[in-house]
């Protein structure tokens, strides 16, 4: 397979989804190229008939690599690790295996979408304690799991995409006000893994499209 051509990621620096990718790449140590899609500037740029033909879910982010273009995070994180080498974010163990699956579901599916940005246009006023709701339903799920699975990392000692889901949740979870110190397995975790140079280096602080106010 040649891997001569950069990926490109389409993206936005605030998208939780966007972020999963970053890290992985980071983690992978794969050098990519940006394309900045603004989710709220001119009505939303992931509307245009331009980006449709990328995702037509309209959404972020989209990845063209090896010559194709994949959307759902997980979907891309999971190529990146079938096809890239580079530190596992996949256990060999099954039963592990199947409980990162567990937990990456468990945000990607039952926490995220239901706080994103197009949901929360169409709830309106009440966007803000919509969010808290189901992210804090989602921790209530999430701490017990954890519990059982956590070691230094969400499954025992080794990083995977477990932790590349949890970090960004915690990040909107913090932007809506939600106290994570309920959830202290959470906390920690989030805590270690944010000291880790791949986690620092895809922060929406610090990416290409990065607002000059929100930099850090």
């Amino acid at each position: 397979m040649d891997f001569q051509t950069k990926p490109v990621l389409h993206g936005y620096f605030r998208s939780s989804c966007s972020w999963r990718v970053r890290i992985a790449l980071a983690l992978k140590g794969i050098e990519y190229d940006q394309v900045p899609v603004n989710l709220i500037k001119d009505g939303g740029q992931q509307v245009t008939s331009q980006y449709k033909e990328l995702n037509p879910m309209q959404q972020v982010p989209a990845v063209t690599i090896d010559a194709i273009t994949l959307s759902q995070s997980l979907a891309i994180i999971q190529y990146i690790e079938e096809t890239r080498p580079g530190p596992r974010l996949l256990p060999t163990d099954p039963k592990k295996r199947a409980q990162v699956r567990m937990i990456s579901d468990v945000i990607a599916s039952g926490i995220q979408p239901l706080q994103n940005l197009y949901v929360l246009q169409k709830i309106g006023a009440e966007k803000v304690q919509w969010a808290q709701h189901f992210i804090v339903r989602g921790f209530e799920a999430l701490e017990p799991l954890l519990k059982q699975t956590a070691g230094k990392y969400c499954v025992g000692d080794e990083i995977s995409m477990a932790d590349i889901c949890l970090v960004p949740q915690v990040y909107n979870a913090e932007r809506f006000k939600v106290d994570v110190g309920q959830f202290p397995i959470i906390k920690r975790l989030n805590q270690t893994l944010m000291e880790i140079e791949a986690f620092k280096v895809s922060h929406p602080s610090c990416q290409p499209d990065t607002p000059s106010d929100l930099r850090s």
